[in-house]
């Protein structure tokens, strides 16, 4: 039996053990799948900005009255929440270690319960 077979009969089994969400789900594992989804969003983003231009809007402030406005500020407010979370990211960083004389994960593991394996042969 060949590796990719192997692989192939590993990956199946794997999925077979999912819970049916996981399953149904497992269609978005595809770069294609993902990028056809991506697609579709740029195109539904698209038509409901064009779709924007078409109705009358009854509004309480004048700036509602430009087309597109709830678009645009909602980009720009993402973006902005992207540059205050990285300004944000300076101050809040800890470094790797910073719970380790606490933490359990930063413990030595028992030298007696280690097993010593040879990759080499």
């Amino acid at each position: 039996m060949s590796e990719k077979t192997k692989t192939e009969m590993d990956v199946t089994q794997d999925i077979a053990k999912l819970p049916a969400l996981g399953r149904r789900l497992m269609f978005l594992d595809k770069r294609s799948t993902v990028d056809r989804l991506v697609y579709v969003l740029y195109a539904a983003c698209a038509l409901l900005f064009v779709l924007d231009f078409l109705y009358k809007k009854k509004t309480y402030f004048e700036i509602e009255y430009v087309p597109g406005f709830y678009a645009v500020y909602g980009f720009f407010t993402c973006v902005a929440l992207v540059v205050c979370a990285k300004a944000i990211r300076v101050f809040l960083k800890r470094d790797e270690t910073y719970y380790a004389p606490k933490d359990v994960e930063g413990e030595d593991y028992p030298a007696d319960q280690l097993e010593k394996v040879r990759h080499d042969t």
